[in-house]
């Protein structure tokens, strides 16, 4: 299969390390007997209506509320999915966390709280500080979004903006019980940034915040650079108010990404792991792992079994172009421009949760023949990669990988293929 159809070998890959990560198939063996007494379900996500339903599938019909991304909403008996948008932030959002925050202050120390949190809950939990408008923080997070920053300094920022992320859901839970399960979606799996950390507490400040939009020169209304200049909400990590509040992550890209390599191996591969916590610029790592893939290939012996490199994280784009950017895309047209159309040498790169930056694509596939296939409908690759605007190219030449919502999220997959 391998060499008759490398693309749906790698399609095959990618696949498994999304189904891995499928709530319905991970959550359940993390989740206790349900507890006696109230118990409330909330949640923010691209994956969390999905784990919410997974939860109904174990105890029952719940309480609670969820916050999802349009279109990723799920049936659940009892536990209310509401719509948001994502990745900049909407009315939709503000208004379900204004009643999540309602329903979790109004709970006593006999209650328990099950806190279901993913990859998207920075956008869709919005609740803006004193005195940051909506329009404001949404101003603050597209800027954010375009400035090629990584996501730990983005989520720093977030935070001290907001009336939730950085431990402040939990603490309105208290004193109730929380449990907050989490699949990560960033790298090196550090709870605090996953969705910014609405149950985690942080030791940052105001004024890291500040340096951050400073550094990657983010601009910002005169209102958000003056509620970085006192303090926020943001509970640090020995609060009281957190000590009732267990965060597990159950599901993370490493486990993925050795799905994939199991997969890979029983296909007669050989694998490795490059790593899943890469980050960086996403047209320089792709031509960093080009030069890998052809120092590999330059070695190789006719008699090499067929060699995959895997490797998650999430890579950056700083948008200079008209086009919309997105990391996958834009890390396959770099490796395709380093590549040169060598013999034997395919890829993919996708988004686990199916949504490249802004765009509804995961991604893109790429071989020797696609420099050949953009050449024959004229289209400059390079011009391309100038302009971010490499979904494009791949809508163009027919390489993108559309996988509609997947339900999860634990970040970028990568797949090189030497044949």
């Amino acid at each position: 299969m391998i060499d008759a159809n490398p693309a749906a070998f790698l399609r095959s890959l990618f696949d498994r390390a999304v189904a891995v990560a499928d709530p319905m198939q991970s959550l359940a063996g993390f989740l206790p007997p349900r507890p006696a007494g109230r118990v409330v379900v909330v949640g923010a996500g691209k994956a969390s209506a999905r784990m919410a339903e997974a939860v109904e599938a174990v105890w029952g019909q719940c309480e609670g509320l969820v916050i999802t991304r349009y279109g990723y909403a799920r049936p659940c008996a009892g536990i209310e999915i509401i719509e948001a948008a994502h990745p900049v932030p909407d009315q939709s959002g503000a208004k379900a966390t204004a009643r999540m925050l309602s329903l979790l202050e109004s709970l006593g120390e006999g209650d328990f709280v099950l806190a279901l949190i993913s990859g998207g809950a920075s956008a869709l939990l919005v609740a803006p500080s004193e005195g940051v408008t909506l329009a404001q923080k949404q101003q603050v997070n597209a800027a954010l979004l375009a400035s090629g920053a990584p996501i730990d300094r983005m989520n720093t920022v977030r935070k001290h903006l907001s009336r939730v992320k950085g431990g402040q859901l939990a603490a309105a839970a208290y004193p109730a019980r929380m449990l907050a399960l989490m699949i990560s979606d960033v790298p090196r799996d550090d709870p605090a940034f996953i969705g910014s950390g609405p149950t985690v507490g942080d030791a940052s400040t105001p004024a890291n915040a500040l340096a951050i939009l400073r550094d990657w020169s983010v601009p910002a209304p005169a209102s958000v650079t003056a509620a970085l200049s006192r303090p926020s909400g943001v509970v640090v990590p020995d609060d009281p108010r957190l000590s009732r509040t267990t965060n597990i992550i159950y599901a993370a890209p490493a486990q993925s990404l050795h799905a994939a390599a199991e997969l890979a191996r029983a296909g007669g591969a050989e694998v490795r792991i490059l790593g899943d916590a890469i980050e960086g610029e996403a047209r320089d790592v792709a031509a960093s792992m080009a030069a890998e893939a052809l120092r590999l290939q330059s070695v190789r012996k006719p008699a090499d079994p067929p060699l995959v490199l895997l490797s998650g994280g999430e890579l950056t784009v700083t948008r200079r172009g008209a086009g919309i950017g997105g990391p996958n895309a834009e890390f396959c047209l770099g490796l395709v421009l380093a590549l040169k159309g060598a013999a034997g040498i395919h890829a993919i790169a996708c988004d686990t949760d199916g949504i490249d930056g802004a765009a509804e694509v995961a991604g893109a596939i790429i071989g020797p023949d696609t420099l050949a296939k953009a050449a024959a409908l004229g289209l400059d690759p390079a011009a391309a990669l100038a302009a971010n605007d490499a979904h494009s190219f791949f809508g163009k030449i027919g390489a993108q990988v559309v996988t509609g919502p997947t339900l999860t999220n634990v970040n970028d997959f990568r797949a090189i293929l030497i044949v």
